[in-house]
């Protein structure tokens, strides 16, 4: 199909993979590594926290949310990306191009605002020690991560439907993978509700959230200023993986965004791979192996469960 045909799109053709020969199948290898290490890892520290009680506090159970969602999203990717890297024919059909937008585009949500009830919890932890355990309980830190779930699931399907009502002109996306923005710019049909709901949408889920990240995180250095040394290493311990995920994480929502609303036909092809892939991988491989050997806690309980399985 043609990018000046107006049709019903039935599926779309993913215009950024390479003919690479026969190194589809190195790519293959090293793609189906990185998905069994993210399922693995995660998989193991969503465990170790179910089974072992002690673990059981909000701060652990922000962290199994988190884990899950890596889970999520990287479930809602590999899968597809293992089967495109071997086709020769780099077609997807519309309904499942869908799904796809909505697993990433979700997960992306989950993400942002998982992180922010964690800054808040960290906020608590370290401003109010003495009143923490009556302020955040593990009843509050379930009804948050239900309502962080819930509210990305139900957010999301208005911004699916506004897309998929779309007249296309075209079936070339010009990606690895289907994005939301990358199929509203196929549209030879008025995309402006599209637009002003898309900045809307974008609003409500990255300033909303930034104001109880920012104030979370001027409340916690102000206290670390002010309070003893422990304070301090209390705060460095439990905030440094929080605020790396969370920088890391802004970053590859930074490339995506560049990469769907702008020209990078001048960016070198394998640079472009890696913007790309970079928001949907290096945050499931990071977050285990980081909250794993930061979160001391973690880490010696994980120790614990592998020692007793390789003495069994």
């Amino acid at each position: 199909m043609s990018n000046s045909t107006s049709e019903t799109v039935s599926y779309f053709i993913l215009g950024a993979y390479l003919n690479v020969g026969y190194l589809k199948y190195l790519c293959f290898m090293i793609t189906a590594m990185l998905y069994i290490v993210i399922v693995v890892a995660n998989t193991s520290l969503i465990v170790v926290i179910c089974v072992n009680r002690s673990l059981h506090e909000p701060m652990y159970l922000f962290l199994c949310s988190l884990f899950v969602n890596e889970l999520y999203g990287s479930t809602g990717l590999f899968p597809f990306l293992l089967v495109q890297i071997l086709s020769d024919i780099h077609t997807v059909s519309a309904p499942l191009c869908f799904l796809q937008i909505f697993c990433l585009h979700t997960y992306g949500g989950i993400e942002f605002y998982n992180l922010t009830v964690m800054s808040y919890d960290r906020y608590l932890a370290i401003c109010y020690p003495l009143q923490y355990n009556t302020r955040m309980t593990s009843h509050k830190a379930l009804i948050f991560i239900i309502l962080v779930w819930l509210y990305s699931f139900v957010k999301f399907p208005t911004t699916l439907y506004l897309s998929i009502r779309l007249t296309l002109c075209g079936n070339i996306i010009n990606g690895l993978y289907c994005s939301n923005y990358a199929v509203v710019k196929l549209a030879c049909s008025d995309t402006q509700v599209n637009n002003i709901y898309g900045l809307f949408n974008t609003a409500l889920s990255v300033f909303v959230p930034l104001f109880p990240i920012l104030f979370s995180y001027m409340r916690i250095l102000r206290v670390c200023f002010s309070g003893s040394k422990q304070t301090r290493q209390k705060a460095l311990s439990t905030c440094t993986p929080h605020l790396v995920s969370l920088l890391n994480f802004s970053f590859g929502c930074s490339f995506e965004i560049l990469q769907s609303r702008f020209d990078m036909s001048g960016v070198p092809s394998a640079l472009r791979i890696i913007l790309l892939l970079y928001f949907t991988i290096i945050q499931p491989l990071m977050n285990p192996v980081m909250y794993g050997l930061q979160m001391s806690k973690l880490r010696n309980m994980c120790k614990h469960v592998l020692c007793s399985k390789v003495l069994s």
